[in-house]
């Protein structure tokens, strides 16, 4: 049996653990927020889903420090601000022959592949929304279920050993990894930023805002499609062929599993930290720089979110009228 970490069991990491667990795969739950890892090893881990509540109590939960070991597995769910030292930190407990299957957004991989190389490195896009509510608890923010792609960065000698350890607990489909990323890019790029600028929920955006989120989504298109990407899978529909479908009036049809959701960038601006910001839309940015693809759109999305970090614009629908280029 594989011996699994959840590197970064925040709300993401959580969820993901817990049904994990749940489907009798032991795992541990690292997690740097001592609160959070006294309540889960005192009282477990609650999950509240939108129409009902789970307590699974016999999670592992650790301290970085607490570690011991070499695990077959490590699924890496922090933030990307600090991923080269968080690779260099977590690369001993990695079997040599072991996999880190990053779960974070954006465009993660190629950069973990400068520590851990690109064969043992693979990516894993999840369908559901997270976000913890206090020591412990972890509130599901979309009803979209509990899906995972899994695609591999370099040779996949694993990927079949992932995949049939994950699919005891999710919905899992396996395929091209830019095909994979850029299908959930597609989202975060565009109603993640705007959710941030505009302080409303990915359903609203989807029905009022519908130009804007076109825009973006057009452009995000464009780098995918220059990655070689040929379709963009997301909960069973590709996301091509949905999304531009007369000039986007699918998108709150779309989004309707995500109606509700809120970008968990917003809530880190309202706590007063920095955003993810530029390991979403702006890795899309990057990815566009190097294919020599045009982004004026998610360009000023980004630079729109850095100015509400700074102070020099507000959390406002009114906000989103500066995208206007």
């Amino acid at each position: 049996m594989m011996r699994v970490c959840i590197f970064g069991a925040g709300a993401m990491g959580t969820s993901f653990g817990v049904m994990l667990t749940r489907a009798g795969i032991t795992c541990d739950l690292v997690s740097r927020n001592r609160e959070h890892v006294s309540a889960l090893k005192g009282e477990g881990a609650t999950i509240l889903l939108p129409d009902e509540k789970t307590v699974c109590q016999n999670v592992n939960a650790l301290l970085p420090e607490e570690m011991e070991g070499e695990y077959d597995l490590i699924v890496l769910a922090t933030k990307q601000r600090e991923n080269r030292s968080i690779a260099e930190q977590i690369k001993p407990y990695l079997k040599r022959d072991g996999a880190l299957l990053t779960v974070q957004n954006g465009l993660p991989e190629e950069g973990l592949a400068e520590v851990f190389g690109a064969n043992a490195v693979y990516g894993g896009v999840l369908s559901w929304g997270a976000e913890l509510v206090k020591g412990g608890e972890v509130r599901i923010s979309s009803d979209a279920g509990f899906h995972v792609g899994v695609g591999a960065l370099g040779a996949g000698e694993r990927l079949g050993e992932i995949v049939d350890l994950l699919s005891d607990a999710f919905n899992v489909t396996t395929g091209n990894l830019y095909e994979l990323r850029f299908a959930k890019l597609a989202t975060n790029a565009c109603f993640s930023t705007l959710s941030v600028i505009s302080g409303l929920p990915f359903g609203v955006l989807a029905k009022k805002y519908r130009r804007i989120c076109m825009r973006l989504i057009r452009e995000l298109f464009a780098v995918a499609r220059a990655y070689g990407a040929k379709k963009l899978p997301l909960n069973g529909h590709d996301l091509f062929k949905v999304f531009p479908f007369c000039g986007g009036i699918l998108l709150p049809v779309a989004l309707k599993r995500y109606r509700h959701t809120y970008s968990g960038m917003l809530r880190d601006l309202e706590s007063g930290k920095r955003c993810d910001i530029d390991f979403v839309a702006g890795a899309a940015v990057k990815a566009a720089k190097r294919k020599g693809v045009e982004t004026p759109y998610l360009e000023r999305a980004v630079e729109l979110v850095h100015d509400i970090e700074n102070g020099l614009a507000e959390i406002a629908p009114d906000t989103l009228k500066l995208l206007n280029i």
